[in-house]
């Protein structure tokens, strides 16, 4: 047997493809920070060469330390995490900064793997769900509290991972259910939205009515649900007011347009999308972009870089892109699935669940889609951390795929 097979060339390939391109965009914005992305981008493969090379059962074995170093990396940000752009969730050495949320990402997604894999796990036992909720409700809870809304969005991604090992859908439901009432109690007046949970709710009670066993726990559990909604609707506007400013006004962004908010939270947005729309059908070439080269979009090298690729690739170029991201992550949820060992699999369902939330929110940020928060698009954005930590995590699956593959049980 060769010791190159089981190393998956399509995901690694993709993984090259992304970085390059990335990179290319980055030298675009900023030639200096093109540079040092490159500098990060050789690091990065230096430590995946290590992973590679590392023991099959390491990360397992060592994911409780790993997972307990990611939270304290968290929590040390309060005495000593510098603040950079009204967030205190950098450290800083000298020059160069490191966002620890990333690295924890991958704490969690090893330490949910590892529990998921025991023998005795089971979510429809209240103490296994418990517990799965709080390996990644802790750094959640810590994130909440710098606070990085934008991470904290990401770190629901578990839940998918869950879903396949056993996760009630009725979470996603609820949850869909909630963010609904929020969105539908901004753009119209909550007792509208009040009135129409009420008479939903006497509607589905009504037609499902002799099939339901009424007792005390059944009425208690309605008349609670149908009381929280209506109390979320007519809460939301008081929530939207107790919002920082810049929060508040990204949120309005949605239903106001951008811009109303020009010369403040919509500022992003509004030049965004002229550089994505200006791009046309092939892009007006390699450092060619009017807006991107005129620097009018802040943070395009960071949460904002899709803009330089709409603007230089044109319409093609961002479908191509968006392609690549979504055979990429397709592929470590086919080769997730795959996988012979319960540890691999929900490390890798963890994986590429976090890439499919960070590349959705930024798309859809970038494109008006979703409110403005602090997510970068993976491979892509410029930064060492994101970038290291995201290719420590494919360098690991990849690493537990090729034992997998080469496993003889």
């Amino acid at each position: 047997m060769k010791w190159t097979e089981g190393i998956d060339r399509l995901g690694l390939g993709l993984y090259f493809v992304l970085c390059v391109f990335a990179i290319a965009n980055i030298y675009s914005v900023d030639e200096g920070l093109g540079k040092k992305q490159l500098i990060f981008f050789g690091i990065s493969l230096f430590v995946g060469l290590i992973i590679f090379f590392s023991r099959s059962k390491f990360f397992e074995n060592m994911s409780a330390i790993i997972y307990i170093g990611g939270i304290l990396l968290l929590v040390g940000l309060f005495p000593f995490g510098t603040e950079i752009l009204g967030q205190k969730n950098w450290y800083k050495f000298g020059g160069f900064t490191m966002q620890p949320v990333e690295f924890a990402k991958i704490g969690v997604s090893l330490m949910l793997a590892n529990y998921v894999s025991g023998p005795d796990f089971n979510l429809k036992y209240r103490k296994s769900l418990l517990t799965t909720l709080a390996i990644v409700g802790v750094p959640a809870i810590v994130v909440l509290a710098i606070p990085d809304v934008g991470s904290l969005l990401v770190f629901t991604a578990y839940m998918i991972a869950l879903y396949r090992e056993g996760l009630s859908g009725w979470v996603f439901g609820v949850g869909f259910l909630l963010a609904s009432v929020f969105l539908i109690s901004l753009a119209i007046n909550p007792l509208y939205v009040v009135i129409a949970i009420i008479v939903i709710a006497a509607f589905l009670i009504f037609k499902n009515y002799r099939r339901m066993t009424w007792d005390i726990i059944t009425f208690s559990s309605i008349s609670g649900s149908i009381l929280l909604l209506c109390g979320l609707a007519f809460g939301t506007p008081f929530l939207l007011e107790k919002l920082p400013k810049h929060q508040r006004e990204r949120i309005e962004v949605l239903y106001k347009g951008e811009k109303a908010f020009r010369d403040t939270s919509g500022y992003n947005l509004l030049y965004s999308k002229t550089a994505i729309g200006s791009g046309g059908v092939f892009g007006k070439g390699y450092r060619e972009g009017s807006v991107t080269q005129g620097k009018f979009v802040p943070e395009q090298e960071t949460d904002y870089i899709f803009c330089t690729v709409g603007e230089e690739w044109g319409f093609v170029g961002s479908s191509l892109l968006v392609i690549c991201y979504m055979v990429f992550i397709g592929r470590i949820y086919y080769l997730a699935e795959e996988q012979k060992s319960t540890f691999n699999r929900v490390f890798g369902l963890s994986f590429a669940s976090i890439l499919l939330m960070h590349f959705t929110i930024n798309i859809g940020m970038v494109m008006g889609l979703f409110p403005t928060v602090g997510i970068p698009l993976p491979y892509f954005s410029y930064g060492g951390s994101s970038l290291l930590a995201f290719s420590m995590m494919t360098f690991i699956f990849f690493k537990l795929n090729y034992a997998d593959k080469n496993s003889l049980v």
